[in-house]
């Protein structure tokens, strides 16, 4: 085996990666951050291999979302919030210490064909789904920094529920919540 060949591998495999963020309609920034490929090569990449496929895939402009406020907003993104976090943690999409580096908190390749992983097992469990792959991408990144989200066990189930950090009450899932006396 020559030296070399170690290199080629690790290009395929970004250029891989890349393939697949688009397929999930990440934009170029994501698969820039991601890959490591400049944004010439990725606008190249979806030339050549995605604009000749039957089912085009579509290309979004501007800003990634960035409100972590996103999937606290309400029960429905919050469950799915929590559902998304359970298979991050279980494939090891989220680090499990906080991490310091606010720029780039997680990505990498390796963890990046976690993260397409996870979120298409995602796709199976809740097909109409508000979370979007942007949003997989900021969920991670939120849980990463641990700054205004975090993950917490159901007070009743011991489920994992994704909270915001700065909410005092009793931590709760959504079918947990109500079920909860109406009375109280």
């Amino acid at each position: 085996m020559r030296i070399s060949d170690d290199r080629y591998t690790r290009d395929r495999l970004r250029l891989d990666l890349a393939l697949r963020f688009m397929r999930h309609e990440a934009r170029t920034h994501t698969i820039r951050k991601w890959t490591g490929l400049t944004d010439d090569r990725i606008r190249k990449l979806y030339r050549s291999y995605l604009t000749r496929a039957p089912g085009q895939v579509a290309r979004h402009r501007g800003k990634s979302p960035g409100q972590a406020s996103f999937f606290v907003r309400s029960p429905r993104v919050q469950q799915e919030a929590s559902v998304l976090a359970s298979l991050f943690s279980l494939l090891g999409v989220v680090p499990s210490n906080v991490v310091v580096d606010h720029d780039h908190p997680v990505p990498g390749v390796a963890r990046g064909e976690r993260l397409c992983q996870a979120f298409e097992a995602f796709l199976m469990f809740v097909p109409r789904a508000h979370i979007t792959f942007e949003h997989a991408v900021l969920l991670v990144n939120e849980l990463a920094r641990g700054e205004e989200l975090r993950l917490g066990d159901c007070s009743v189930c011991e489920g994992l529920v994704v909270v915001d950090k700065l909410d005092v009450r009793d931590v709760r899932c959504i079918r947990c919540a109500g079920l909860q006396d109406p009375r109280a």
